[in-house]
C-alpha cells in the first residue's frame, strides 16, 4: 500500500486525544483482561457498531469528552503530504481516514445524499465518548451516539502479537474501513432497523458482515478515489496487501476466536460477527464487485 506523495492530508478528520485520557483501563473487574475476557470482548464489542453502553469495559453515558483535550499539533506538524504517509504510521492512519471519507462522501453524492464525515479519535487506556467510558481493551469501536470512530493505535500490535496476524499498512486501513462502514449504516438508517442479537443467522452478524463488505468496496476504489486536487491519496493496493486484509478477517471472525483463544468450544449461538470464512467473503464481495449494492446481508439467503 503506498500513498502519493503529492497528495495533502486533512487531519481535522483524526482528533488526537493521546495524553489526555482518563487514565488506566477500564474493563470488566476493573483490571486487564485475560484470554477469556479478551474472547468475551471481542465477541461483544469489536469492530462493532452495537449500543456500547451494553458492553463490558464501557461505563456510563457521561459527558462527551470530558476531562479530555484534543491537540493535533504534532499532527498538524509531521502529517503533510503523503510523502509522510509512507513513512509515518499515525500520518498513514490519518491518510487513510481520509481515503475512506473521500470515498463516501462522493458515493453518497452520486445517490442524492449528503455524507457527513466522523472524526477518528486517536487515544491512549481509555477514553470517554457520547456511548460510555471506554478502556483500551474493547478495542477499536465506532459509536453511533457521537457518529465517532474510536481506536487506541497499540490495537493493531495487539493483533498481530495475540492474534498472529500477519498485519501491515493495509490490514489496518481494513479495520478503519470496517469501522466506517458502521458509520456509513448509521447514516443510511440501517443501524436503527437491527434487530441484534447473537447467533448464526442474527441481525448483528448480518451487520457486521455488511461493514466488512463496505470496506471491500472502499478498498476496490481507493486507489482511483480523488482528494481534493483531483489526485487519489492511495496510489497502490498491492495483492499482499489484500491477503494480509483477509487474514485479519480470518482471525477475527468468530469461531477461530473461540477455537484458539476460548478453549476449543465453538458455540455458534454466540456468534456475533460471522465466521472467519463468511468476513472473508463479504469483504472480498465487495472488493471484487466495488458496488455497495451487493453488499445487502439483509436479504442474503446463504451468508457464506
Amino acid at each position: 500500500m503506498r500513498f502519493n506523495e503529492g497528495a495533502g492530508l486533512d487531519v481535522s478528520q483524526v482528533e488526537d486525544l493521546r495524553g489526555s485520557g482518563i487514565g488506566g483501563r477500564v474493563a470488566a473487574g476493573g483490571g486487564g483482561l485475560g484470554v477469556v475476557g479478551l474472547v468475551i470482548y471481542f465477541l461483544l464489542a469489536q469492530f462493532g457498531g452495537v449500543d456500547s453502553t451494553s458492553v463490558s469495559g464501557f461505563g456510563q453515558l457521561g459527558e462527551v469528552g470530558a476531562g479530555q483535550q484534543v491537540d493535533n499539533s504534532s499532527l498538524e506538524q509531521n502529517c503533510r503530504t503523503g510523502a509522510d504517509a509512507n513513512t509515518n504510521h499515525d500520518c498513514a492512519t490519518v491518510a487513510t481516514v481520509n481515503s475512506i471519507q473521500d470515498y463516501w462522501s462522493d458515493q453518497f453524492a452520486r445517490s442524492g445524499r449528503t455524507y457527513a464525515e466522523a472524526p477518528t479519535n486517536f487515544f491512549t487506556s481509555g477514553v470517554r465518548t457520547a456511548c460510555g467510558t471506554a478502556g483500551s481493551d474493547v478495542g477499536p469501536f465506532y459509536c453511533p451516539t457521537d457518529s465517532e470512530i474510536y481506536i487506541d493505535l497499540t490495537f493493531f500490535e495487539e493483533l498481530r502479537q495475540r492474534f498472529g496476524a500477519r498485519g501491515g499498512p493495509f490490514a489496518e486501513a481494513y479495520v478503519l474501513a470496517h469501522e466506517y462502514g458502521h458509520h456509513v449504516q448509521n447514516l443510511l438508517g440501517t443501524s436503527a432497523q437491527v434487530r441484534g442479537g447473537s447467533g448464526p443467522e442474527s441481525d448483528g452478524v448480518r451487520l457486521e458482515l455488511q461493514a466488512d463488505c463496505y470496506a471491500g468496496v472502499w478498498a476496490n476504489h481507493a486507489t482511483t478515489t480523488p482528494t481534493e486536487n483531483g489526485q487519489p491519496l492511495i496510489t497502490e493496493i498491492t495483492p499482499e496487501d489484500i491477503a494480509n486484509a483477509l487474514d485479519t478477517a480470518a482471525r477475527i471472525g468468530d469461531d477461530f476466536i473461540q477455537r484458539e483463544l476460548g478453549g476449543g468450544t465453538v458455540d455458534e449461538s454466540s456468534f456475533t460477527h460471522g465466521t472467519s470464512a463468511q468476513r472473508e467473503k463479504w469483504f472480498t464481495t465487495g472488493y471484487t464487485t466495488g458496488d455497495p449494492a451487493r453488499c445487502d446481508t439483509f436479504g442474503a439467503r446463504d451468508l457464506g
